[in-house]
């Protein structure tokens, strides 16, 4: 195993900080203290450039060992970067990757889910479940109309319960009409002697 001369000159500073801390002995090879007394440890302080240069020598010494060898995407450009500058590229990547929800201005999040309302009610299977989901919205709404903290107007309209429960016994009915036949049981290819 090669030692990396970085690294050496980083543990000889550390070492050498170690004994201009607690002094040297006549000579200047070693600590003032007797050899039968145990040294007392001492709580290093790394500088930044003593941290930098340890970071430094572990990644070298990385590459040469192969660990960033065979990575997946190695030399391959970074997919969807576009051609415009976006310094925040990572994090809608991120949004959209993890499909995070809620996150933005209520008044942008309401128009949102408004728009998909319907799709949200289609799966419920109850009316009091529906009627729950319009009465958390409006409530929302309500709320977001109240709140002084800026950003777009919310201009999202309330939702009648009653209308909605109707809309989704009628797409739910609609559903059911236009849903194919049940296919036959599969049938068993061996059949038992009696």
């Amino acid at each position: 195993m090669t030692i990396d001369p970085r690294e050496a000159a980083a543990e000889y500073r550390a070492a050498h900080a170690e004994t201009t801390e607690q002094g040297t002995d006549s000579d200047g090879r070693g600590p003032a203290t007797p050899a039968s007394e145990p040294r007392a440890e001492t709580a290093r302080t790394w500088t930044s450039a003593d941290r930098a240069a340890y970071v430094e020598s572990a990644i070298q010494r990385a590459i040469r060992e192969g660990a960033f060898d065979d990575l997946p995407g190695a030399g391959k450009p970074i997919e969807d970067l576009g051609t415009t500058h976006d310094p925040d590229w990572w994090i809608r990547r991120k949004i959209q990757a993890e499909d995070l929800r809620g996150l933005g201005p209520a008044a942008l999040t309401l128009r949102v889910e408004d728009r998909e309302f319907e799709q949200r009610m289609d799966a419920f299977t109850r009316e009091a479940d529906v009627r729950e989901a319009v009465e958390d919205f409006n409530r929302r709404v309500k709320h977001a109309r109240l709140q002084l903290l800026g950003g777009p107007p919310v201009v999202t309209p309330l939702r009648d319960a009653d209308a909605e429960v109707d809309s989704w016994r009628q797409r739910r009915a609609q559903r059911i009409v236009d849903a194919p036949p049940p296919a036959d049981p599969p049938r068993r290819w061996f059949r038992r002697s009696r």
